[in-house]
């Protein structure tokens, strides 16, 4: 696929109308024109074929993103004095406290390295889209936290990311994907949910002109799977109408592809247990990968159902894809490294307590663990119908994995797994009958939104829709 054909792929039909407001911000019409400014710019750079390489950093090239004549808190200081003008330099440091604090522990939550906590604030130092995307996220967490009153910051760091960004997309700098990568998080804080497929579709588009997947290694490597868990989101949010917006035979790209399929898929899935018996991050990273082939099979299940499209999700090509997905994802349960176990586990009782206490000690280990029983629910809602001694068991119930996942939020409430737990605890809260087990869902979502900012109280809407309570019960 040449990078003009590339950028195309990814243009949702009717993804430029339509859009929903998520609050106040989003209907804000400068941020809706920055909008459309930045997603044209991003497809421009995927069209030109110009954008950052597709391998990881090298240790000269590392050493460059730098003045190494100068100390780095002079360098950066002369970046937080001479940047956006408009907004005083107490403020900016406080958003850089921000990104230190809250945002770059939730990006780095799959990273023991913390490129985002580490890397891209030297980055940042030289590079203006980088510095000024980095402070535009903190200052939308402070805005949505509420720790700030009648500011705005973020859209002017917005723009200025833009402008400084469009400068650059014909270069073959890393700050190009890494500022992209950023606004995209910036943009699905500040949106509808369900528009965030065209919130990523301009990432998309780079990542793929570009070649950078899940293993290009170092930075960009880290990029990718931050862009790949909003992806997934997305997908999961799409409730099996859309696949992810990047195809997922491009997320794991290899030196050498298999001819066929199979041979591919059992490549990936040995390069995936062999670097994360020696790395858990990409143990975690290998739960989101199978959760977006579970997101994607379910997709095609239901347009071939549905629709009448002719994708081979029929009769035993299906059943064979089901178990072979299915397979994958009970042995990456079984296989886990010590890092992916938990350290402490107390089953669900009537006396004490509705859900299972499992505690994690790595962070990885968290959302990688839930997005496992997510990706069972979601595969067993289109079990196949065989009548087989296969399909009995604890793990073939919907609702052992449903507690599960509410267990583990109840149980690791850290701030840089809660936020992507949203989606994982609509699929299972819909599976609960009883009002004791709804209101702790309902209270476990919305105390996300109140202590990260991060939206997620209009999933209660959604849950209490399925639910079958009225309509602003």
């Amino acid at each position: 696929m040449d990078s003009e054909s590339a950028a195309l792929h990814f243009i949702s039909p009717g993804a430029l109308s339509n859009e929903s407001v998520f609050d106040e911000y989003a209907a804000d019409p400068r941020f809706q024109r920055l909008q459309t400014e930045l997603r044209s710019w991003l497809f421009v750079g995927a069209r030109s074929g110009g954008t950052t390489r597709a391998h990881s950093l090298t240790a000269e090239e590392e050493d460059a993103l730098t003045d190494r004549t100068k100390p780095g808190h002079h360098y950066f200081g002369e970046q937080v004095f001479n940047s956006a003008q408009e907004i005083p330099v107490e403020r900016k440091l406080k958003y850089l406290k921000v990104w230190i604090t809250d945002c770059a522990p939730w990006l780095d939550m799959f990273d023991q390295e913390r490129h985002f906590g580490l890397q891209v604030p030297i980055l940042a130092q030289g590079s203006s889209a980088v510095f000024h995307a980095l402070l535009a996220v903190g200052a939308r967490t402070a805005e949505r936290q509420g720790n700030i009153a009648g500011f705005r910051d973020s859209l002017g760091l917005y723009s200025q990311a833009i402008a400084s960004l469009t400068s650059s997309l014909n270069t073959k700098e890393p700050n190009v994907v890494v500022a992209a990568c950023l606004l995209c998080v910036l943009e699905m804080m500040s949106v509808s949910p369900r528009d965030w497929r065209k919130h990523v579709e301009g990432c998309a588009a780079l990542f793929v002109a570009s070649g950078i997947n899940g293993f290009s290694g170092g930075l960009l490597q880290a990029v990718f799977w931050c862009y790949a868990r909003m992806d997934l989101c997305g997908a999961i949010i799409a409730d099996g109408a859309e696949s992810t917006v990047m195809p997922i035979d491009k997320w794991a790209l290899l030196s050498t592809i298999p001819a066929s399929r199979p041979d591919m898929l059992h490549e990936i899935k040995a390069i995936f247990r062999e670097q994360g018996l020696r790395v858990p991050d990409m143990y975690a990273n290998y739960a989101v990968y199978l959760c977006a082939r579970t997101c994607d099979l379910l997709s095609r299940h239901i347009r071939c159902v549905e629709l009448g499209e002719e994708n081979g999700c029929t009769g035993e090509s299906f059943e064979g894809e089901w178990n072979d997905v299915w397979t994958d994802l009970q042995e990456w349960l079984s296989e886990r490294p010590q890092a992916m176990l938990p350290v402490d586990i107390e089953a669900a009782s009537a006396e004490k307590a509705p859900f299972p206490h499992i505690f994690f000690a790595h962070w990885a280990a968290i959302s990688s663990n839930q997005l496992y029983h997510t990706a069972c629910i979601l595969l067993l809602d289109i079990k196949p119908t065989t009548e087989t001694e296969i399909y009995r068991g604890t793990y073939y119930s919907r609702l052992w994995h449903a507690r599960r996942i509410v267990g583990i939020s109840l149980t690791n409430p850290h701030a840089g797994c809660i936020n992507n737990a949203i989606q994982p605890l609509y699929v299972a809260g819909k599976l609960f009958t009883h009002p004791d087990e709804q209101n702790i869902i309902v209270n476990l979502i919305d105390s996300i939104e109140a202590r990260t900012g991060w939206g997620s109280r209009w999933r209660i809407k959604d849950l209490k829709a399925a639910w079958g309570y009225p309509r602003g019960a």
